[in-house]
Protein backbone atom coordinates (compact mmCIF):
# COMPACT_ATOMS: atom_id res chain seq x y z
CA UNK A 1 0.00 0.00 0.00
CA UNK A 2 1.31 3.48 -0.89
CA UNK A 3 2.36 5.66 2.01
CA UNK A 4 0.49 8.77 3.06
CA UNK A 5 1.71 12.03 1.50
CA UNK A 6 4.34 13.75 3.58
CA UNK A 7 3.25 16.68 5.71
CA UNK A 8 4.42 20.05 4.35
CA UNK A 9 7.37 21.68 6.11
CA UNK A 10 6.47 23.81 9.11
CA UNK A 11 5.20 27.18 8.00
CA UNK A 12 6.43 30.35 9.67
CA UNK A 13 2.84 30.95 10.80
CA UNK A 14 3.09 27.90 13.05
CA UNK A 15 5.46 29.96 15.21
CA UNK A 16 2.71 32.53 15.77
CA UNK A 17 1.98 33.86 19.24
CA UNK A 18 -1.45 32.20 19.09
CA UNK A 19 -0.13 28.65 18.69
CA UNK A 20 0.25 26.48 21.86
CA UNK A 21 3.21 27.44 24.02
CA UNK A 22 4.43 30.25 21.76
CA UNK A 23 3.58 32.89 24.37
CA UNK A 24 6.83 31.81 26.09
CA UNK A 25 8.77 34.46 24.13
CA UNK A 26 6.72 37.16 25.86
CA UNK A 27 7.10 35.44 29.25
CA UNK A 28 10.90 35.25 28.99
CA UNK A 29 11.08 38.89 27.89
CA UNK A 30 11.06 39.90 31.58
CA UNK A 31 14.19 37.88 32.29
CA UNK A 32 15.77 39.23 29.13
CA UNK A 33 15.01 42.80 30.21
CA UNK A 34 16.64 42.09 33.56
CA UNK A 35 19.73 40.79 31.78
CA UNK A 36 19.68 43.88 29.56
CA UNK A 37 19.96 46.04 32.68
CA UNK A 38 23.00 44.04 33.78
CA UNK A 39 24.48 44.53 30.33
CA UNK A 40 23.79 48.28 30.39
CA UNK A 41 25.38 48.69 33.82
CA UNK A 42 28.39 46.58 32.83
CA UNK A 43 28.64 48.43 29.54
CA UNK A 44 28.81 51.91 31.03
CA UNK A 45 30.96 50.93 33.99
CA UNK A 46 33.44 49.65 31.49
CA UNK A 47 33.01 52.85 29.52
CA UNK A 48 33.99 54.73 32.67
CA UNK A 49 37.24 52.76 32.87
CA UNK A 50 37.89 53.23 29.20
CA UNK A 51 37.55 56.99 29.58
CA UNK A 52 40.80 56.98 31.56
CA UNK A 53 42.74 55.36 28.77
CA UNK A 54 41.67 57.71 25.97
CA UNK A 55 41.52 56.97 22.30
CA UNK A 56 43.11 53.49 21.98
CA UNK A 57 41.03 51.75 24.61
CA UNK A 58 37.89 53.60 23.55
CA UNK A 59 38.23 51.94 20.15
CA UNK A 60 38.69 48.50 21.77
CA UNK A 61 35.64 49.02 23.99
CA UNK A 62 33.47 50.03 21.07
CA UNK A 63 34.46 47.02 18.99
CA UNK A 64 33.87 44.57 21.86
CA UNK A 65 30.40 45.78 22.80
CA UNK A 66 29.23 46.07 19.21
CA UNK A 67 29.53 42.31 18.86
CA UNK A 68 27.96 41.65 22.26
CA UNK A 69 24.79 43.71 21.89
CA UNK A 70 23.84 41.97 18.63
CA UNK A 71 22.77 38.96 20.71
CA UNK A 72 21.07 40.94 23.47
CA UNK A 73 17.27 41.13 23.88
CA UNK A 74 16.80 44.89 23.34
CA UNK A 75 15.21 45.84 20.03
CA UNK A 76 13.88 48.68 17.94
CA UNK A 77 14.67 52.31 18.65
CA UNK A 78 16.08 51.44 22.08
CA UNK A 79 18.66 49.11 20.52
CA UNK A 80 19.44 51.68 17.85
CA UNK A 81 20.08 54.29 20.54
CA UNK A 82 22.41 51.98 22.44
CA UNK A 83 24.38 51.24 19.26
CA UNK A 84 24.69 54.95 18.61
CA UNK A 85 26.84 55.32 21.71
CA UNK A 86 29.49 53.12 20.16
CA UNK A 87 29.38 54.95 16.84
CA UNK A 88 29.97 58.21 18.67
CA UNK A 89 32.82 56.74 20.70
CA UNK A 90 34.68 55.68 17.57
CA UNK A 91 34.61 59.28 16.36
CA UNK A 92 35.94 60.64 19.61
CA UNK A 93 39.63 60.34 20.51
CA UNK A 94 40.00 62.36 23.66
CA UNK A 95 37.41 62.57 26.44
CA UNK A 96 37.75 63.99 29.95
CA UNK A 97 38.73 61.49 32.66
CA UNK A 98 36.23 63.13 35.04
CA UNK A 99 33.42 61.41 33.08
CA UNK A 100 34.46 58.10 34.61
CA UNK A 101 33.50 59.04 38.16
CA UNK A 102 30.18 60.52 37.08
CA UNK A 103 29.17 57.36 35.24
CA UNK A 104 30.03 55.10 38.17
CA UNK A 105 28.61 57.18 41.01
CA UNK A 106 25.38 58.34 39.38
CA UNK A 107 24.12 56.36 36.41
CA UNK A 108 25.33 52.91 37.42
CA UNK A 109 23.72 53.09 40.85
CA UNK A 110 20.57 54.57 39.39
CA UNK A 111 20.05 51.65 37.00
CA UNK A 112 20.91 49.07 39.68
CA UNK A 113 18.43 50.60 42.14
CA UNK A 114 15.67 50.72 39.52
CA UNK A 115 16.44 47.17 38.45
CA UNK A 116 16.09 45.89 42.03
CA UNK A 117 12.75 47.66 42.53
CA UNK A 118 11.32 46.73 39.12
CA UNK A 119 12.12 43.00 39.05
CA UNK A 120 10.91 41.45 42.34
CA UNK A 121 11.70 37.73 42.52
CA UNK A 122 9.74 34.76 43.82
CA UNK A 123 11.54 31.99 45.67
CA UNK A 124 12.29 29.08 43.29
CA UNK A 125 10.09 30.66 40.61
CA UNK A 126 12.28 33.32 39.05
CA UNK A 127 10.74 36.73 38.51
CA UNK A 128 7.23 37.35 39.80
CA UNK A 129 6.16 38.99 36.55
CA UNK A 130 7.38 36.01 34.49
CA UNK A 131 5.63 33.55 36.81
CA UNK A 132 2.34 35.48 36.76
CA UNK A 133 2.38 35.93 32.99
CA UNK A 134 3.19 32.27 32.39
CA UNK A 135 0.38 31.14 34.71
CA UNK A 136 -2.15 33.49 33.10
CA UNK A 137 -1.20 32.58 29.53
CA UNK A 138 -1.26 28.88 30.38
CA UNK A 139 -4.75 29.10 31.91
CA UNK A 140 -6.11 31.08 28.97
CA UNK A 141 -4.58 28.78 26.36
CA UNK A 142 -5.27 25.39 27.96
CA UNK A 143 -8.90 24.96 26.77
CA UNK A 144 -8.05 26.08 23.23
CA UNK A 145 -4.99 23.79 23.10
CA UNK A 146 -7.13 20.80 24.09
CA UNK A 147 -9.62 21.60 21.35
CA UNK A 148 -6.80 22.04 18.85
CA UNK A 149 -5.32 18.65 19.82
CA UNK A 150 -8.68 16.95 19.31
CA UNK A 151 -9.00 18.70 15.95
CA UNK A 152 -5.58 17.46 14.86
CA UNK A 153 -6.48 13.87 15.81
CA UNK A 154 -9.71 14.18 13.82
CA UNK A 155 -7.78 15.52 10.82
CA UNK A 156 -5.37 12.57 10.92
CA UNK A 157 -8.28 10.11 11.24
CA UNK A 158 -10.09 11.73 8.31
CA UNK A 159 -7.03 11.58 6.06
CA UNK A 160 -6.42 7.95 6.97
CA UNK A 161 -10.03 7.12 6.09
CA UNK A 162 -9.54 8.84 2.73
CA UNK A 163 -6.50 6.67 2.15
CA UNK A 164 -8.43 3.51 3.01
CA UNK A 165 -11.25 4.51 0.67
CA UNK A 166 -8.80 5.08 -2.18
CA UNK A 167 -7.29 1.62 -1.58
CA UNK A 168 -10.67 -0.14 -1.64
CA UNK A 169 -11.65 1.80 -4.77
CA UNK A 170 -8.54 0.50 -6.52
CA UNK A 171 -9.30 -3.06 -5.41
CA UNK A 172 -12.91 -2.77 -6.55
CA UNK A 173 -11.78 -1.45 -9.93
CA UNK A 174 -9.33 -4.33 -10.38
CA UNK A 175 -12.01 -6.86 -9.37
CA UNK A 176 -14.52 -5.46 -11.88
CA UNK A 177 -11.92 -5.65 -14.63
CA UNK A 178 -11.16 -9.31 -13.81
CA UNK A 179 -13.49 -11.38 -16.03
CA UNK A 180 -12.55 -14.59 -14.25
CA UNK A 181 -13.70 -13.44 -10.83
CA UNK A 182 -17.14 -14.52 -9.65
CA UNK A 183 -19.88 -11.91 -9.04
CA UNK A 184 -19.96 -12.89 -5.35
CA UNK A 185 -16.30 -11.97 -4.89
CA UNK A 186 -16.75 -8.75 -6.82
CA UNK A 187 -19.65 -7.85 -4.53
CA UNK A 188 -17.39 -8.30 -1.50
CA UNK A 189 -15.01 -5.69 -2.89
CA UNK A 190 -17.95 -3.37 -3.55
CA UNK A 191 -19.23 -3.84 0.01
CA UNK A 192 -15.77 -3.12 1.40
CA UNK A 193 -15.56 0.05 -0.65
CA UNK A 194 -18.98 1.21 0.54
CA UNK A 195 -18.00 0.63 4.17
CA UNK A 196 -14.81 2.69 3.81
CA UNK A 197 -16.76 5.47 2.08
CA UNK A 198 -19.26 5.54 4.95
CA UNK A 199 -16.42 5.57 7.45
CA UNK A 200 -14.76 8.47 5.61
CA UNK A 201 -17.96 10.54 5.68
CA UNK A 202 -18.32 9.94 9.42
CA UNK A 203 -14.70 11.00 10.00
CA UNK A 204 -15.20 14.16 7.96
CA UNK A 205 -18.40 15.00 9.82
CA UNK A 206 -16.55 14.61 13.12
CA UNK A 207 -13.65 16.70 11.75
CA UNK A 208 -15.99 19.52 10.68
CA UNK A 209 -17.79 19.46 14.04
CA UNK A 210 -14.53 19.85 15.97
CA UNK A 211 -13.39 22.61 13.62
CA UNK A 212 -16.63 24.46 14.28
CA UNK A 213 -16.03 24.09 18.01
CA UNK A 214 -12.47 25.48 17.70
CA UNK A 215 -13.63 28.35 15.49
CA UNK A 216 -16.46 29.36 17.84
CA UNK A 217 -14.11 29.34 20.85
CA UNK A 218 -11.34 31.32 19.12
CA UNK A 219 -12.75 34.87 19.76
CA UNK A 220 -12.93 34.22 23.51
CA UNK A 221 -9.43 32.71 23.45
CA UNK A 222 -8.03 35.73 21.57
CA UNK A 223 -9.69 38.18 23.95
CA UNK A 224 -8.22 36.51 27.04
CA UNK A 225 -4.73 36.16 25.54
CA UNK A 226 -4.64 39.77 24.32
CA UNK A 227 -5.69 41.06 27.75
CA UNK A 228 -2.76 39.23 29.38
CA UNK A 229 -0.41 40.32 26.60
CA UNK A 230 -1.36 43.98 27.02
CA UNK A 231 -0.47 43.80 30.73
CA UNK A 232 2.97 42.55 29.73
CA UNK A 233 3.25 45.29 27.09
CA UNK A 234 2.50 47.97 29.68
CA UNK A 235 5.36 46.76 31.89
CA UNK A 236 7.67 46.68 28.87
CA UNK A 237 6.72 50.23 27.91
CA UNK A 238 7.62 51.37 31.44
CA UNK A 239 11.01 49.68 31.15
CA UNK A 240 11.66 51.25 27.75
CA UNK A 241 10.73 54.70 29.08
CA UNK A 242 13.06 54.35 32.08
CA UNK A 243 15.99 53.16 29.98
CA UNK A 244 15.37 56.02 27.59
CA UNK A 245 15.77 58.47 30.49
CA UNK A 246 18.84 56.57 31.70
CA UNK A 247 20.43 56.82 28.25
CA UNK A 248 19.63 60.53 28.10
CA UNK A 249 21.25 61.05 31.50
CA UNK A 250 24.36 59.12 30.42
CA UNK A 251 24.41 61.25 27.31
CA UNK A 252 24.48 64.39 29.48
CA UNK A 253 27.70 63.16 31.12
CA UNK A 254 29.32 62.18 27.87
CA UNK A 255 28.36 65.30 25.91
CA UNK A 256 31.69 67.09 26.13
CA UNK A 257 31.27 69.77 23.49
CA UNK A 258 34.69 71.41 23.56
CA UNK A 259 34.77 71.87 19.81
CA UNK A 260 32.44 71.82 16.85
CA UNK A 261 33.25 68.22 15.85
CA UNK A 262 32.42 66.91 19.34
CA UNK A 263 29.26 69.00 19.41
CA UNK A 264 28.17 67.51 16.09
CA UNK A 265 28.81 63.94 17.34
CA UNK A 266 26.64 64.38 20.41
CA UNK A 267 23.96 66.32 18.59
CA UNK A 268 23.44 63.32 16.31
CA UNK A 269 23.47 61.00 19.31
CA UNK A 270 20.84 63.09 21.10
CA UNK A 271 18.53 62.94 18.07
CA UNK A 272 18.80 59.16 18.05
CA UNK A 273 18.00 58.94 21.75
CA UNK A 274 15.00 61.25 21.40
CA UNK A 275 13.66 58.97 18.69
CA UNK A 276 13.27 56.15 21.23
CA UNK A 277 9.56 55.31 21.24
CA UNK A 278 7.94 52.91 23.66
CA UNK A 279 4.88 52.81 21.37
CA UNK A 280 6.88 51.93 18.23
CA UNK A 281 9.05 49.36 20.03
CA UNK A 282 6.04 47.72 21.71
CA UNK A 283 4.25 47.71 18.34
CA UNK A 284 7.28 46.04 16.73
CA UNK A 285 7.27 43.35 19.42
CA UNK A 286 3.54 42.81 18.97
CA UNK A 287 3.91 42.35 15.20
CA UNK A 288 6.98 40.09 15.44
CA UNK A 289 6.40 38.12 18.65
CA UNK A 290 2.82 38.84 19.73
CA UNK A 291 -0.79 38.92 18.50
CA UNK A 292 0.18 40.85 15.38
CA UNK A 293 2.05 37.87 13.93
CA UNK A 294 0.47 36.12 10.92
CA UNK A 295 -1.32 32.95 12.00
CA UNK A 296 -2.40 29.88 10.09
CA UNK A 297 -5.79 29.34 11.73
CA UNK A 298 -7.20 25.80 11.53
CA UNK A 299 -9.22 24.92 8.44
CA UNK A 300 -10.22 21.80 6.51
CA UNK A 301 -7.23 20.26 4.78
CA UNK A 302 -8.42 18.17 1.85
CA UNK A 303 -6.76 14.81 1.31
CA UNK A 304 -4.52 14.51 -1.75
CA UNK A 305 -3.77 10.99 -3.12
CA UNK A 306 -0.14 9.82 -3.18
CA UNK A 307 1.82 9.72 -6.43
CA UNK A 308 3.88 6.66 -7.35
CA UNK A 309 7.37 7.41 -8.67
CA UNK A 310 7.46 7.08 -12.47
CA UNK A 311 9.91 4.44 -13.73
CA UNK A 312 10.76 6.05 -17.06
CA UNK A 313 12.95 3.21 -18.32
CA UNK A 314 10.20 0.65 -17.73
CA UNK A 315 7.55 2.92 -19.29
CA UNK A 316 9.63 3.59 -22.39
CA UNK A 317 10.14 -0.14 -22.89
CA UNK A 318 6.37 -0.76 -22.66
CA UNK A 319 5.65 2.08 -25.10
CA UNK A 320 7.99 0.56 -27.69
CA UNK A 321 6.16 -2.75 -27.33
CA UNK A 322 2.55 -1.49 -27.48
CA UNK A 323 2.51 2.36 -28.01
CA UNK A 324 -1.06 2.84 -26.66
CA UNK A 325 -1.69 6.16 -28.44
CA UNK A 326 -5.23 7.65 -28.39
CA UNK A 327 -6.36 9.28 -31.64
CA UNK A 328 -7.50 12.84 -30.92
CA UNK A 329 -7.15 12.39 -27.17
CA UNK A 330 -9.73 12.47 -24.37
CA UNK A 331 -10.56 15.57 -22.30
CA UNK A 332 -9.79 15.26 -18.60
CA UNK A 333 -10.16 17.66 -15.67
CA UNK A 334 -7.57 17.97 -12.85
CA UNK A 335 -8.90 17.09 -9.41
CA UNK A 336 -5.86 18.40 -7.52
CA UNK A 337 -2.92 20.73 -8.04
CA UNK A 338 0.20 18.96 -9.31
CA UNK A 339 3.73 20.27 -9.85
CA UNK A 340 5.91 18.12 -12.11
CA UNK A 341 9.14 16.99 -10.49
CA UNK A 342 10.91 16.28 -13.79
CA UNK A 343 11.06 18.12 -17.10
CA UNK A 344 8.90 15.55 -18.85
CA UNK A 345 6.07 15.83 -16.29
CA UNK A 346 3.11 18.22 -16.56
CA UNK A 347 2.16 20.81 -13.96
CA UNK A 348 -1.45 21.92 -13.54
CA UNK A 349 -4.01 23.39 -11.16
CA UNK A 350 -7.19 21.75 -9.87
CA UNK A 351 -10.01 22.33 -12.37
CA UNK A 352 -7.73 22.72 -15.39
CA UNK A 353 -8.90 20.81 -18.50
CA UNK A 354 -6.45 19.20 -20.95
CA UNK A 355 -6.12 16.15 -23.25
CA UNK A 356 -5.15 12.61 -22.31
CA UNK A 357 -3.33 11.08 -25.30
CA UNK A 358 -2.25 7.74 -23.82
CA UNK A 359 -4.05 5.33 -21.49
CA UNK A 360 -2.91 4.74 -17.91
CA UNK A 361 0.04 2.36 -17.63
CA UNK A 362 0.69 -0.21 -14.92
CA UNK A 363 2.54 2.45 -12.90
CA UNK A 364 -0.55 4.70 -12.67
CA UNK A 365 0.70 7.39 -15.13
CA UNK A 366 -0.74 8.80 -18.36
CA UNK A 367 0.58 11.07 -21.07
CA UNK A 368 -1.28 14.29 -21.78
CA UNK A 369 -1.13 17.63 -23.60
CA UNK A 370 -1.88 20.96 -21.87
CA UNK A 371 -3.82 23.76 -23.53
CA UNK A 372 -0.57 25.56 -24.27
CA UNK A 373 0.73 22.53 -26.19
CA UNK A 374 3.17 21.11 -23.64
CA UNK A 375 3.17 17.31 -23.61
CA UNK A 376 4.24 15.13 -20.70
CA UNK A 377 3.36 12.61 -18.02
CA UNK A 378 0.93 13.05 -15.15
CA UNK A 379 -0.49 10.78 -12.38
CA UNK A 380 -3.74 9.19 -13.58
CA UNK A 381 -5.46 9.44 -10.18
CA UNK A 382 -5.14 13.25 -10.23
CA UNK A 383 -7.73 13.71 -13.03
CA UNK A 384 -11.21 12.63 -14.06
CA UNK A 385 -12.76 12.30 -17.48
CA UNK A 386 -14.82 15.26 -18.77
CA UNK A 387 -18.29 14.12 -19.80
Amino acid sequence: MASLPKEPPEDAKKKSFWMPGNYSRTVTRTEQSYQACNDIVACFMERARVEKQYAQQLSQWSGKWKSIIDSRPLYGSLMKAWQCFFTSTERLSNLHSSISQSLVAEEGERVKTWQKETFPKRIFCGFRESHDNNSSFSRAQKPWSKKLLKLEKARVAYHKSCQREATTLDKEKQANENSEMSPEKKQKFTDARERTTEEKEKCREHYEKLLEDVTSYTPRYMEEMEAIFEQSQEEERKRISFLKQAFLSIHRHLDVTNNESVKAVYSELHQTLMSISDQDDAKWWKNNHGPGMPTDWPKIEEWVPPVKKLNRKKREQRRKESRPVMIGGVKVRALYDYVGEEGDELSFKAGEVFLKVEEEDDQGWCRGVLTGGKEGFYPANYVEAVE
